[in-house]
């Protein structure tokens, strides 16, 4: 006997690849002595604990600003974290919104995080065509698959998705291109940290206009911009926003304070055109939990009032010195094999293309940093996650992926990494040998 799954229970049951090897890894992980440059953590001293307890001694010192943070709220969010994103956008002209523009557009606060509200998406839209990037955001679109959907991955460059090839794909659907469901980018990808460049994103909108108008309907475009307030280059020109050129009210950005404040606070927020898919996304979030945590989102607005300013400033001049002391170890330790390399201005993951030499599960560079390889020496695991994951299975990408990897430079120390990147070189010569 067993339970009557639905399609999505019986998909859920078979752990996702990246699960599974985390769940692996978990178990066995040494702290202190494992060295994890797998996880999308921040950096723990990023973490500003000292703001944190501050602000949340200034919501119960004033009940009458921060009414009932410890009760249940409105499922939209906190009308405080509502008022406290206008001003911050409008402050530093986020995307180059200004406060006109700003009050014009509806904001959601999600039940946990901007995952929920990701995944709020997944079922207020019928399964259809995704279109994303290739490499992909894997969690999410692994999520994805299993409640129906099939994704179209478009293959990126350094400059994000490629649109040229994003137009032909969508020509060669022919009459399925009336089976698009939505399209979703992360402005600065994950894994490869790729950054949509501007001009992209204008393009982007424009097809999705163009197929709306054709086909009679809305086809919405969901910007995930998890990462750009991380922009840590300085020479990287300004993001614009893909609401500025949304004509038919289909744009909707996805934000999150989790990798400038701390992920615990899981506080994330919608923000686009009220209408229908507006009230649905809130609807959504009051069957999954009625609201977010309001304690959390009552101390996000304080911090985004009084202490975001400092705050990007710190973790960015952090994240810059370790992104440029990190590529510096790459090009040492790994440069002979080093086919591509992304990543580094924005966000805290590097995404690498090796040349001859293959990174999946399977591969003897794999054995090598887990220690499970015949004649590897011990020493310390390195975990990252390999390219295998982050494209997509049906996609273009797929040789290719093979001999690429995802590591992370936001939670280990720069030491530790450099470490890791000698013991890679190590893997590389054990495989060619």
């Amino acid at each position: 006997m067993e339970f009557r799954f639905s399609p999505y229970g019986v998909a859920s049951t078979i752990p996702a690849p990246v699960n599974a090897m985390t769940a692996a890894f978990a178990t066995e992980f040494r702290d202190g002595v494992d060295i994890n440059l797998g996880v999308g953590y921040v950096n723990e001293a990023t973490i500003p604990r000292t703001a944190i307890a501050e602000a949340l001694d200034a919501v119960i010192a004033d009940p009458t600003t921060h009414r009932q943070p410890f009760n249940y709220g409105g499922p939209g969010g906190a009308e405080n974290l509502h008022a406290a994103l206008r001003r911050f956008y409008a402050r530093r002209a986020i995307g180059g919104l200004d406060a006109a523009a700003i009050d014009e557009l509806a904001i959601a606060a999600g039940a946990a995080g901007s995952t929920s509200l990701l995944d709020a998406v997944g079922d207020l839209l019928g399964p259809g065509i995704v279109v994303t990037s290739d490499p992909l955001y894997y969690i999410y679109c692994d999520s994805l698959e299993r409640k129906g959907f099939e994704i179209l991955a478009v293959p990126e460059d350094a400059a994000g998705v490629r649109t040229d090839v994003l137009e032909a794909k969508l020509l060669e659907l022919g009459d399925r291109a009336m089976e698009i469901a939505f399209f979703y980018f992360v402005t600065v990808n994950n894994p490869t940290c790729s950054v949509l460049s501007n001009a992209r994103r204008r393009r982007i909108v424009e097809l999705a206009e163009r197929f709306s108008l054709e086909q009679d309907r809305k086809i919405p475009v969901f910007f995930d911009t998890a990462y750009e307030l991380l922009t840590h280059d300085p020479t990287m020109p300004a993001f614009e926003s893909g609401l500025r050129h949304d004509n038919l009210g289909i744009v909707y950005e996805f934000g999150t304070l989790s990798k400038v404040f701390a992920p615990a606070l899981r506080v994330g927020h919608m923000i686009g055109r009220p209408g229908p898919f507006f009230d649905a996304v809130v609807q959504r979030t009051s069957d999954i939990g009625l609201c977010g945590p309001i304690i959390t989102q009552e101390i996000a607005a304080w911090l985004l009032d009084h202490r975001i300013d400092g705050q990007l400033a710190r973790v960015n001049a952090g994240y810059r010195e370790k992104s440029e002391r990190v590529r510096a170890a790459i090009e040492r330790c790994l440069g002979e094999y080093l086919e591509d390399l992304r990543g580094g201005e924005a966000g805290f993951y590097y995404y690498l293309t090796l040349r001859d030499v293959e990174t999946h599960t399977k591969s003897r560079f794999f054995a090598f940093l887990s220690r499970t390889a015949a004649g590897a020496p011990d020493g310390p695991r390195v975990i990252y996650i390999p390219g295998e994951y982050c494209v997509h299975r049906a996609g273009d990408l797929i040789e290719t992926g093979r001999r690429q990897l995802r590591i992370s430079y936001g939670f280990e120390e720069v030491e530790r990494i450099e470490a890791a990147l000698e013991i890679m070189a190590d893997a590389i010569a054990y495989t060619l040998r």
